[in-house]
């Protein structure tokens, strides 16, 4: 016997939220200070000044919601799809033969710190 669809949805929405995800908690240092995730962009601009480079740009997240359907029977279904979440991105230049340091940014406050390209 087959479990009922519902089920298999909820049970996949379950998985998607509670997998660990492996995230390297990085920080950019900037004369003597470091900003990392949680710190806002105020602090951020305080620490290491005005950035190289700005943009703007579409992260997907995996999202969980709900799709009612008129013709189905039932209470509504889970559903997970990727969706497209705006972030702002800043690139601040370390130095000759290093790596851009890239801040992500969003809702208010650093959402993750990462190494980009590297410098020539």
């Amino acid at each position: 016997m087959r479990p009922p669809r519902w089920a298999c949805w909820l049970t996949a929405a379950f998985v998607a939220l509670f997998i660990p995800t492996v995230e390297a908690s990085q920080s950019l240092g900037c004369n003597g200070a470091l900003v990392s995730k949680g710190d806002s962009p105020l602090s951020l601009l305080q620490k290491c000044g005005e950035p190289i480079y700005r943009q703007n740009v579409c992260v997907s997240m995996l999202q969980l919601g709900w799709v009612v359907t008129p013709y189905r029977a039932g209470s509504p279904g889970a559903i997970l799809a990727n969706q497209c979440v705006p972030m702002e991105e800043w690139t601040y230049d370390r130095g000759p033969g290093t790596f851009y340091g890239v801040v992500r940014i969003y809702n208010g406050a650093i959402e993750s710190v990462r190494d980009g390209d590297r410098n020539r």
